[in-house]
């Protein structure tokens, strides 16, 4: 067999993919009218067939980017050389993800521009135009350099938290063109972005993942039992993908058609077809994880060329999905992005935050108004899955797990689940006391809770170790506590000041303007409190193991230091005479409630008081376990002396004995 005739062979599953894909586009843009001439001003048939092809490019070439980089992450040893050519492709993948966002991007600005292309000073200067000061351009001058980056990073090193590194920056790249789009002008603006950029993440790991495994087949057959390994692994990853690609994309079809009559539109053929074929692939995965992997498992010459084109004709059908995607997005809604109404005169609260004002407040609607945050509820549901699945484990093989341990972290879950999507987070929009309640419960209360469930412990005791070099869970979780980074984040010198000084400079810098403008910016207000108030919990509780953890009488002076500064914190909002983003709180056109800068007051004082209960509880948590470490090391002092007899007491006494009789004698020398 010829050098060729192997690499058609190797690149049969990515044809298969690119054919399936172009077909289900072709179908696609002629059902939903996706390329057609526009009436008033026409960019062009290339511009109109060209954006969605590139587009279809950059899904796959992301996806399989996505998929190699993960397969290579937790399925392969690095000593094997499927993944030297896994990380090729990878790499190669990414440069071609970001030629096509490049063209994707340049065909964008042409449905602006709709003028012939001319490489003049008019020209380039429009172009930086789009690309710098617009919406649209930043988001995909970003996408692009991000895309170009994962290349760099593809290339350059082998490592694995290079790898890990890689990931990221292309999960990192997708969140703009998350953005884009219908997701763009929406009504449910966050929820869709959201719900878009999950879909596309997780159907890049599904699709790129088993892609990748089609591609490196052949590598993967020189070393025994690695087939087998590596799709009984990424069967697990498939399993994730499922539940996240099925909930984004019903959430997704949801904002986008409203109601069952929108789907007699072409949308809605559209939308019924790409759920065809995800119910088909979701099948055939559950075939793979119930019967197929068990056959290979068994099968003494381990899996065959039959295998592989069962494999191919799935990629086959993931092609079909995302080709049938990249025409939705090219598709008209039944739903109204924004009514023209709104367009024309929107309210200050639809003007700063896409949203209709909700309702007078009370207490009761913070149990009662929900909008929910897709990425938040799937954390809090699968981390819960998967922290119950590690106690059945260990009870399953009789070891013992603490009750309070499981309680401690599923109600920390619920109450994440509850901060980020039910009225605490729609009322903290416009009223700075609910979101200051908010970030108390986000920082102090749920931290609290979950590291009371010691994950890392459990993690570490139900995963199975890998024993051939690659990194699963386990050796991910126990990597990233271990790591010299999160050693120093972890540091009670560097814990407690981040978590003590980031209400000050969040608060009174522009990123709490940024966190309350763009959903991007209070995605990472609500992770960043999450971790430092982890990070500070952590250092503080007998948990999880932590190597820098201090003493007992200097970890009460931390807590009785935190509040102390919550107390200042919250005695300066009281106190305070400045209304915090005026812009935003003081035009939202709010009628009901208490006036602004009182509303900002009452905020100071959740925060000096209500901030205080986590606190004193975090207080009373260190004085228990101080008490009982010192019960248990006398405990362990009783249980020296018993086995070595008291030698300790019988040393003193005999010394005591020793002095008596040398008194003795020098009396009797005297007299």
């Amino acid at each position: 067999m010829t050098v060729a005739t192997r690499t058609r062979l190797r690149m049969a599953p990515l044809w298969a993919v690119a054919a399936a894909g172009f077909v289900a586009l072709g179908i696609g843009l002629v059902v939903g009218q996706g390329a057609a001439e526009q009436l008033l001003v026409d960019p062009g048939a290339t511009v109109r067939y060209g954006l969605p092809g590139a587009m279809l490019v950059l899904r796959i070439a992301s996806s399989l980017t996505l998929g190699a980089l993960l397969f290579a992450a937790f399925a392969l040893p690095s000593t094997e050389p499927a993944y030297e050519r896994t990380m090729q492709v990878a790499a190669v993948s990414a440069g071609v993800w970001t030629v096509a966002s490049a063209v994707a991007a340049f065909f964008t600005f042409q449905t602006v521009y709709l003028q012939p292309v001319s490489i003049d000073q008019q020209f380039g200067s429009l172009l930086g135009l789009f690309l710098f000061e617009t919406e649209f351009g930043r988001a995909w001058l970003i996408s692009t350099l991000l895309a170009a980056t994962c290349t760099v990073l593809a290339v350059a090193s082998r490592a694995y938290p290079a790898v890990f590194v890689a990931g990221a920056v292309a999960v990192a790249a997708l969140w703009p063109l998350a953005e884009l789009g219908h997701a763009a002008g929406t009504a449910s603006h966050n929820q869709a972005v959201t719900a878009s950029f999950l879909h596309n993440v997780f159907i890049g790991f599904w699709l790129g993942g088993l892609a990748a495994f089609a591609v490196v087949y052949r590598v993967l057959t020189q070393t025994p039992g690695l087939v087998e390994n590596a799709l009984k692994r990424f069967s697990s990853i498939a399993l994730v993908s499922v539940v996240v690609v099925s909930s984004s994309g019903v959430l997704n079809a949801w904002i986008r058609i409203e109601s069952i009559d929108g789907l007699a539109t072409s949308y809605g053929a559209l939308v019924l077809a790409k759920t065809a074929v995800l119910a088909a692939l979701i099948g055939w995965g559950a075939y793979y994880r119930l019967r197929a992997i068990r056959r290979v498992e068994t099968a003494q010459s381990g899996p065959g060329a039959s295998f592989l084109r069962v494999v191919v004709a799935e990629l086959a059908v993931m092609g079909v999905a995302v080709g049938l995607a990249v025409a939705l997005a090219r598709t008209e809604t039944p739903a109204d992005d924004i009514p023209a109404e709104k367009l024309l005169a929107p309210t200050p609260a639809e003007y700063l935050s896409g949203r209709e004002l909700p309702p007078p407040f009370d207490w009761t609607q913070v149990f009662t108004v929900w909008e929910l945050d897709l990425l938040w509820a799937l954390i809090a549901v699968l981390s819960t899955a998967f922290y119950l699945q590690g106690v059945r484990r260990l009870r399953a093989r009789g070891d013992h797990w603490p009750v309070v341990r499981t309680l401690s972290w599923v109600a920390g879950m619920v109450l994440l689940l509850f901060t980020t999507s039910s009225g605490l987070y729609i009322y903290g929009l416009f009223l700075f006391s609910v979101h200051m309640l908010a970030h108390m419960i986000l920082s102090m209360a749920i931290p609290l809770l979950l590291v009371l469930g010691t994950p890392v412990t459990l993690a570490a005791r139900a995963i199975e170790p890998r024993k051939d070099g690659s990194r699963g869970a386990r050796e991910w979780i126990l990597g990233a506590v271990n790591s010299r980074y999160l050693n120093v984040l972890g540091h009670p010198l560097v814990a407690a000041p981040l978590f003590g000084l980031s209400l000050i400079v969040f608060y009174y810098s522009p990123l709490f303007a940024w966190a309350l403008e763009d959903h991007l910016g209070h995605v990472w207000m609500t992770a960043h409190f999450l971790l430092t108030g982890y990070l500070f919990n952590l250092v503080l509780l007998d948990a999880d193991p932590h190597p820098h953890r201090p003493r007992y009488p200097l970890r009460l002076v931390v807590v009785l230091a935190t509040m102390a500064f919550h107390a200042f914190f919250g005695l300066g909002l009281i106190l305070g005479g400045d209304l915090l983003v005026p812009e935003w709180f003081g035009a939202t056109g709010r009628e009901w409630g208490l006036a602004p800068l009182a509303d900002q007051q009452q905020g100071g004082e959740i925060a000096w008081g209500l901030g205080e209960f986590p606190t004193i509880l975090l207080a009373i948590l260190i004085t228990w376990a101080w008490s009982k470490s010192d019960e248990r090391e006398q405990k362990r002092r009783d249980r020296h002396a018993d086995r070595s007899d008291d030698e300790e007491l019988a040393a003193y006494n005999a010394m005591l004995q020793e002095r008596a009789e040398a008194d003795k004698r020098a009396g009797l020398t005297r007299s």
